[in-house]
């Protein structure tokens, strides 16, 4: 996409602090770290969302968070990783290029990632449902 800032910095057309990169993805440190070690695992190829992206490309954005939280843990001394994503304006997405963060975790770092949802009342054998595959 043209106007994309991720794809702007996988063409190179601005700079980045990229800690890793293969064919298909690149992880690199966001603008602004928000924690020690904060990463984004993105797709080179511009896909918007969840809704978007190739299975193939997630597994290969799944593999590469996994040994990032494996080396972090070696390197950094993190001792949980916490992987968050967005997709669509109802689920807050703020950049539509795929992404995925990664937020190291540190003994008493202070940080409640864990978001406080309100209490709802379902009826589970509908929504199951109305949800539930080959069902």
């Amino acid at each position: 996409m043209e106007n994309c800032k991720f794809c702007k910095l996988i063409r190179w057309e601005i700079p980045a602090w990229i800690v890793y990169e293969e064919e298909n993805v690149i992880a690199f440190l966001p603008k602004e770290v928000e924690v020690y070690g904060h990463t984004l695992v993105v797709p080179k190829k511009h896909y918007a969302d969840l809704y978007d992206i190739p299975y193939e490309t997630l597994a290969d954005i799944s593999r590469i968070s996994k040994m990032l939280t494996i080396w972090y843990k070696e390197k950094i001394n993190a001792t949980g990783m916490n992987l968050m994503h967005a997709s669509g304006i109802d689920g807050e997405q703020s950049v539509y290029h795929f992404h995925m963060h990664l937020l190291p975790r540190f003994k008493d770092d202070g940080l409640h990632t864990r978001p406080t949802l309100p209490q709802i009342d379902v009826d589970k054998d509908e929504l199951l449902k109305k949800i539930q595959i080959g069902g």
